[in-house]
């Protein structure tokens, strides 16, 4: 299954016989609440999850949005109706930055079957799509939990891969210089690491550029189809964005897809003996 799909694609598909598992993560980092957006309106039939309790665990040396047990994730996406034969789709507010998580999570689950809705539920709104305040109630899923189907790195596979391949920091060119660090106890970047704004995927509607656009875009960071590479973020998130997007691009498919050093700057600094470089240049 391609990693993105349309708003009109998403609509057949709940049309269908069989609709697909659609899962709303609406999440902002400094608020408001994304379960707030989805009580006021919301796909049909979407399950909300939140980043912060069911995508992640409890914040610790290991990161901001630490991976959740494998357990832990099982019921949680079992409880949302997530089947191992159904597809599954997720949208956030626009760019998918957010979506992207679960992407990854389910994925890294090796549930294949996930894409991201294209312009998230700001196009589906502009577009007059139905929308309701109704809570389902689905039915139990069955998806078992198989991590590790994505690759992780640690702090050393992410300080390794910064000097023999390219690590992609997706934050903004302001936290990569050190220029400004609203959230981590110390400002900067992994050394060696090369910045690549999460906001670089999409165009200003929020939907994802084109393969080709893409390609180019990473390309000129370093990144070819043999290159080792990863991403990381401030703790997690929107890094996954960076991993499907190298997807969509076709650098990588599904069987060779770039790392995700999952703790992120977040869980870098947590220890003071870990180097940080500023500026521009990765350092």
């Amino acid at each position: 299954m391609r990693p993105v799909i349309s708003t009109s694609e998403l609509a057949d598909l709940l049309a269908a016989g069989t609709p697909p598992t659609v899962l709303d993560v609406r999440w902002r980092l400094t608020g408001p609440s994304g379960r707030e957006s989805y009580a006021e309106a919301h796909v049909p039939g979407a399950v909300f999850l939140d980043v912060d309790t069911d995508l992640a665990s409890e914040p610790g040396a290991g990161g901001r949005h630490p991976l959740p047990e494998a357990e832990v994730l099982q019921r949680t996406l079992r409880a949302a109706g997530v089947r191992e034969s159904r597809p599954v789709i997720v949208y956030d507010d626009a760019d998918g930055s957010v979506a992207a998580r679960a992407w990854w999570l389910l994925r890294w689950s090796g549930h294949r079957q996930v894409a991201v809705l294209d312009g998230g539920f700001a196009a589906w709104l502009t577009e007059g799509r139905p929308v309701t305040r109704t809570v389902p109630e689905p039915v139990q899923g069955d998806l078992v939990v198989r991590p590790a189907a994505l690759p992780v790195l640690d702090a050393d596979g992410a300080a390794e891969l910064a000097r023999h391949g390219v690590l992609l920091d997706a934050r903004a060119p302001q936290r990569y210089t050190g220029e400004t660090e609203p959230v981590d106890p110390r400002p900067g970047h992994v050394p060696g690491a090369v910045n690549s704004p999460f906001t670089a995927h999409t165009g200003e509607d929020g939907r994802w550029r084109s393969p080709e656009e893409l390609a180019r875009h990473f390309a000129g960071l370093g990144v070819g189809p043999g290159t080792p590479v990863g991403a990381y973020c401030g703790s997690g998130v929107t890094a996954c964005s960076v991993v499907l997007a190298l997807e969509l691009s076709g650098l990588r498919d599904g069987d060779r897809p770039a790392a995700l050093y999952a703790g992120s700057w977040s869980n870098w600094v947590a220890d003071p003996g870990r180097p940080a470089a500023t500026g521009p240049d990765p350092g």
